[in-house]
C-alpha cells in the first residue's frame, strides 16, 4: 500500500501499525495541535511530519526543519529565533529564524530531546504565546506556525534526570504518534525493498533485482537502523552491482563485509520449503496490492506476467 497525499511524499507499508498511523495523521493534520513523533532513529519521523504538513490546510505554506542535535546552544537559538545585526560576533546582518521562515506553515523540530535547557525555556514561550524576539532584538514578533516535534529519546526519563522540562513535554505531547521499528513490521520489508529497488534503478539507469536468499536475509535481520538502514543497503547494492541479478555470492566486494556481518547475527537461513513459503506469501501480497491484476503484480515483484502465471499454477493459486 502506498499513501500518496502529493507527488512529494509517500508512506509505504501494509502492516496494521502503518495503516493506523496513516489514518491518525490524516485526522491530526486538519487540526492546529502540536504533534510529538516518537520512535527509533530511521523509522521515518521526518516523512510522517511532511505527510502531516502536506495533508493540512497549511500545505501551500513552508515546511521548515531544524535538527536540534546538530547545533550548539548559541547557534540553535539564532537558527530558531533569528538575530539582529551586531547581536554577537559574526552577526553582520539581521537574519530571520526558522519560526519566521515557517510562518503560515509547519516547523519540524527534529531530535527535540537534545534541546538545551535554556532554549527549551524560550521554545515553551513561543509555543504558548506565539511570540518571540530575535537574539539581540527588542521587537516582539508574532507568527502562525504549526509545530511537529520528533525524538528517539525517552523524554519521561529525561524529565526525571532534569534534562528536559516537564512543562515543555506536555506542551509538545498534545498528539503523540509512535512509529514502530522495522523489526515489528517485517511483512513490509518486501514492499520496501521493491520500492527502493524501483527508486534507485531509475536514478542509476539500472535493472537490479535481488535473489530470494538476500530477501530472506533481509526478513531475518533486526534492522537496528530501521527503514533508513534498509534504504541505504538497497542503494549500495544497486549502485555497486555489476550484474542485474544479485545473489549472496555476487554481492559487490565493497559491501560484502556488511552482508557478512548481517549473516552472523541472523538465525540460520530457512530450508527450501521455507523459501517456497516466503515466495508464496510475497506473491499473495503482490496480487492483493494489484487487485488481482497479474501484470501489475508482476511489476511490483520485478518479474514477467508469464512468471506470475507459472508461480500461481505452481502454488495452486486460483485466478480471480
Amino acid at each position: 500500500m502506498q499513501f500518496t497525499p502529493s507527488h512529494k511524499t509517500v508512506l509505504i507499508g501494509d502492516a496494521p501499525e502503518i495503516k493506523a498511523i496513516y489514518q491518525e495523521l490524516i485526522q491530526v493534520s486538519q487540526s492546529k495541535a502540536t504533534v510529538l513523533l516518537r520512535g527509533e532513529s530511521g523509522t521515518g519521523k521526518e516523512l510522517v511530519a511532511k505527510l502531516i504538513h502536506e495533508h493540512s490546510p497549511r500545505a501551500k505554506g513552508p515546511f521548515i526543519k531544524v535538527n536540534c542535535a546538530a547545533l550548539s546552544e548559541t547557534l540553535l537559538e539564532s537558527e530558531l529565533f533569528g538575530h539582529e545585526r551586531g547581536a554577537f560576533t559574526g552577526a553582520i546582518k539581521t537574519k530571520k529564524g526558522r519560526f519566521e521562515l515557517a510562518d503560515g506553515g509547519t516547523l519540524f523540530l527534529d531530535e527535540i530531546g537534545d534541546l538545551p535547557l535554556p532554549v527549551q525555556v524560550k521554545l515553551l514561550h513561543v509555543l504558548q504565546e506565539k511570540t518571540f524576539e530575535r537574539v539581540g532584538g527588542i521587537e516582539t514578533l508574532k507568527v502562525d506556525v504549526r509545530t511537529v516535534a520528533a525524538t528517539h529519546r525517552d523524554l519521561e526519563k529525561a524529565i526525571g534526570h532534569g534534562t528536559f522540562r516537564e512543562d515543555l513535554y506536555y506542551r509538545l505531547n498534545v498528539i503523540p504518534i509512535c512509529l514502530p521499528p522495522l523489526r515489528e513490521r517485517l511483512e513490509d520489508i518486501s514492499i520496501l525493498v521493491s520500492h527502493f529497488l524501483n527508486k534507485f534503478n531509475a536514478e542509476n539507469n539500472k535493472k537490479v533485482s535481488l535473489s530470494n536468499e538476500i530477501l530472506m536475509l533481509f526478513m531475518k535481520y533486526s534492522w537496528p537502523g530501521n527503514v533508513r538502514e534498509l534504504e541505504n543497503a538497497i542503494e549500495r547494492l544497486t549502485v555497486l552491482a555489476r550484474e542485474d541479478y544479485v545473489t549472496l555470492n555476487t554481492i559487490p566486494r565493497a559491501i560484502k563485509t556488511y552482508f557478512s556481518d548481517i549473516q552472523k547475527v541472523v538465525p540460520q537461513l530457512p530450508l527450501p520449503a521455507a523459501t517456497e513459503e516466503m515466495e508464496r506469501e510475497a506473491l499473495k501480497k503482490a496480487l492483493e496490492r494489484a487487485g488481482g491484476v497479474q501484470a501489475k503484480a508482476a511489476r511490483l515483484l520485478g518479474i514477467t506476467p508469464r512468471q506470475i502465471a507459472y508461480k500461481m499454477k505452481r502454488y495452486g493459486m486460483v485466478r480471480k
